[in-house]
Parts: C-alpha cells; sequence; structure tokens
C-alpha cells in the first residue's frame, strides 16, 4: 500500500509555478491568498494571508493538502474544508502555539 506525504507537493509539475498571490479554494469556499509556498523535498508548505476569514492570520498548510491547481484562474484547490486550517494552525490538541 502506498502512502502519500503531506509535505510533498502531489505532482511535480507544480514546483515550477509560483503560487504567491494564488487564491486558495477549499470545498466550502475560498479561505485567502497564498502569502509564501516552499518547494523543499519532503518539507514543503504554503502560508495562507486568510484576511478577514479568521481575523487576518496566516495559516502554514502542508504542501501535500493541494489537490489540484488552476493557473488560469490562479487558484490552488485543498481537499479539505474551511475549518481544517485552523487544526493545522492550533496544533494536534487544539492549543493555539501548536504545544502538545
Amino acid at each position: 500500500m502506498a502512502t502519500a506525504d503531506i509535505w510533498t507537493y502531489r505532482s511535480d509539475q507544480w514546483a515550477g509555478v509560483d503560487l504567491t498571490g494564488f487564491g486558495v479554494e477549499a470545498t466550502d469556499g475560498g479561505i485567502g491568498k497564498i502569502d509564501e509556498a516552499t518547494y523543499d523535498v519532503g518539507s514543503s508548505y504554503i502560508v495562507v494571508d486568510t484576511g478577514p476569514w479568521i481575523f487576518g492570520k496566516k495559516v502554514m498548510l502542508p504542501a501535500g493538502v493541494i489537490d489540484r491547481i488552476d493557473t488560469a484562474e490562479h487558484r490552488p484547490h485543498r481537499l479539505q474544508g474551511r475549518g481544517d486550517g485552523r487544526r493545522h494552525r492550533q496544533g494536534r490538541r487544539g492549543d493555539e502555539r501548536g504545544r502538545q
């Protein structure tokens, strides 16, 4: 059984795409724009500026949550819903600082 690495983009073709400024769409609506994207092997992530949606916070998401990228519309699409971004920011047990 193959396992997916959540810290790696799902497609090698996305490595050459500058995602900065792209809007991020979840299955239940937009969550913000990409402020930063990294392409390090095994530790790639995006930083999403949520604007007023989560009181102007920035959220770091693993690159593996991106399902597809629409380069014509400048939008990567996430698999999960908007609430999942809060869980990534808060950590595993809901602590705002990510402590366990």
